[in-house]
């Protein structure tokens, strides 16, 4: 009897960051990086993934762990500093949904 382990064909999460500004107007163009560690949050050191927001203010990152990340967002003056950067664990083969608002 052959036995096999699913955890090893599960599908990594992956992410769908959408961004807004204080009025809840998308924002196109925003850089969206994620960090492991709270660490290289501060630092602005060793991302683990890095993309730019769509027209529809969307950024879809894939293949990454099962944990928590701590996000950057920003566009030209408005950010994310201190609000809302710290994810909670991200689940396995499904879509994690985010809004994060930058001001």
């Amino acid at each position: 009897m052959m036995v096999v382990s699913l955890t090893a064909f599960a599908i990594p999460p992956s992410a769908q960051i959408k961004v807004v500004d204080e009025l809840g107007n998308l924002v196109e163009g925003a850089t969206v990086t994620f960090y492991s560690t709270q660490e290289d949050y501060r630092a602005e050191t060793n991302p683990v993934a890095t993309g730019l927001t769509d027209k529809k203010g969307k950024a879809t990152f894939k293949k990454l762990e099962a944990k928590s990340y701590f996000l950057h967002v920003h566009k030209d003056d408005k950010n994310n500093n201190w609000a809302g950067v710290q994810t909670d664990t991200l689940q396995a083969g499904k879509v994690n949904k985010l809004i994060i608002v930058i001001e």
